[in-house]
């Protein structure tokens, strides 16, 4: 049944607005839940089939508590709820609820004070009963400050009540303004018989709820702390295999170069092995500063990851200048270095600056490990929602076993030639890292011998976003 009041109507100032009035508390959502449920406990426990007018939160935690009390009484209590939307409503289900559950819609003003305003009134000849709760609206200086605790404090003031003219002032504003025209309305409220037992029982229920509520706040904290606590231990465990590795990576070098040193020193060294020891000096120096700077990038990327914004970028403004910039040394290894993209490709999604980076560790990594007379394409296309950057080389390839370690950080693929084509083995890591936060994946395909194509998935990112 759709309902408009004929007036802005409030009933927290029908029942605040007096000289008798009592004074409002803050109170959370938590809070007033379990009131609610204490009032309810005890009207079950009584089997007090009583009128019911509610307007509640939306959710079905709310709904729950109408249906358990209609569910449990012996003789179906007559219920109003209020509600500001026609949605999917589950007070009721699964009951035989005949005429005596009604539904009101509330047709209110986007400013109107009743939305703000929750109540639950229970009116019957051997209990009356009253709880109130209105969210206060916000000044405009405090709109504009932080809501980080809004979760956190009490959004909301409230009463609950049993005086019998207090609730009797809330009634005459429901029968006015909410209540259908065909219910009776001659409802007289009067002093509750017993009145003092049953109050003392209800706060009694409701110490025993907030205890269960205390607890199972304290109950979540211990949880999240523990979950905060093993989240700890595992980065402190990950952090020392990471520089277990860094020590082991930079370990490497130093022996080689130590080893060179000590052989330098012999006075019979002939000119030839002085120039290759000297050769080995020079590559395990340049080793260790692509380590120390591939870390440093690394841990910078990290820092920064999450806290970059995503950026709009075209493939066709980036690929070209990286493969300019890398064809004087595919030229100098004698590699063939191509590109093949469409200039009417969509934008991506991408960490700002990150496909700039992406494509040149994808492009340096298949012109390092390609020989003389090999090739190097990179090609874009649509797919679906995404755009696909592919590099694929003819070089050395990727073993099966090594396949599934090539992103991980310091892993460096065993090149079946002598040659060391040298690098710290973090390349391939910042790319999996960029395109991942992206929103994209990367995939590889390799066959040893014959190439390697890598395959980079980002979100296209629609005109006009």
């Amino acid at each position: 049944m759709n309902v408009s009041p004929t007036q802005d109507i409030s009933f927290c100032q029908l029942a605040l607005g007096e000289p008798d009035s009592p004074q409002a508390f803050p109170l959370t959502s938590a809070t007033l839940l379990s009131l609610v449920k204490s009032q309810i406990d005890l009207l079950i426990e009584r089997q007090i089939a009583a009128t019911l007018w509610v307007k509640l939160p939306p959710g079905s935690i709310w709904q729950s508590e109408i249906t358990r009390y209609y569910s449990a009484l012996h003789r179906n209590p007559t219920v109003y709820t209020c509600h500001l939307e026609k949605k999917n409503l589950e007070i009721g289900a699964g009951i035989n609820q005949g005429s005596s559950l009604h539904h009101l819609y509330l047709q209110l003003d986007p400013d109107s004070k009743l939305k703000r305003e929750y109540f639950f009134v229970a009116l019957s000849p051997e209990f009356c009963s009253l709880i109130l709760a209105y969210r206060p609206q916000k000044k405009p200086a405090e709109s504009k400050s932080s809501n980080i605790n809004q979760n956190k404090t009490a959004s909301l003031l409230g009463i609950t009540c049993f005086d019998s003219k207090i609730i009797q002032r809330v009634l005459d504003g429901i029968y006015q303004e909410i209540a259908p025209e065909n219910i009776s309305k001659d409802f007289v409220v009067s002093e509750t018989p017993n009145k003092i037992e049953l109050v003392n029982q209800l706060l009694a229920k409701q110490i025993k709820r907030q205890d269960e509520i205390s607890r199972q706040v304290i109950s979540q904290k211990v949880t999240k702390i523990q979950q905060q606590n093993q989240s700890l231990q595992n980065s402190l465990i990950n952090k020392d295999e990471y520089l277990n590795h860094v020590c082991q990576e930079l370990r490497t070098p130093l022996t080689h170069m130590k080893t060179a040193l000590s052989l330098l020193n012999s006075p019979t060294m002939k000119i030839p092995q002085r120039q290759r020891y000297l050769q080995m000096l020079n590559s395990q120096c340049d080793r260790q500063n692509a380590l120390i700077n591939g870390m440093l990038e690394l841990i910078q990327i990290e820092h920064n990851l999450y806290e970059t914004d995503l950026e709009s970028v075209h493939l066709a403004d980036v690929v070209p200048g990286v493969v300019s910039t890398y064809q004087p040394l595919a030229q100098e290894k004698g590699i063939m270095l191509a590109y093949t993209v469409p200039n009417e490709l969509p934008g991506v999604q991408c960490v700002s600056g990150g496909l700039r980076q992406i494509i040149i560790n994808l492009i340096a990594n298949s012109i390092k490990f390609s020989s003389n007379g090999g090739q190097v394409w990179v090609r874009t296309r649509v797919q679906g929602d995404y755009v696909q950057l592919e590099v694929k080389d003819t070089g050395i390839g990727i073993s099966e076993n090594d396949l599934p370690k090539i992103f991980d950080s310091f892993y460096r693929v065993h090149p079946a030639t002598t040659e060391d084509p040298g690098g710290a083995g973090l390349g391939l890591t910042m790319v999996q890292q960029l395109v991942e936060v992206s929103g994209g994946s990367i995939t590889v395909t390799s066959k040893l011998m014959e190439g390697s194509t890598f395959t980079v998935n980002l979100p296209t990112v629609l005109e006009g976003h």
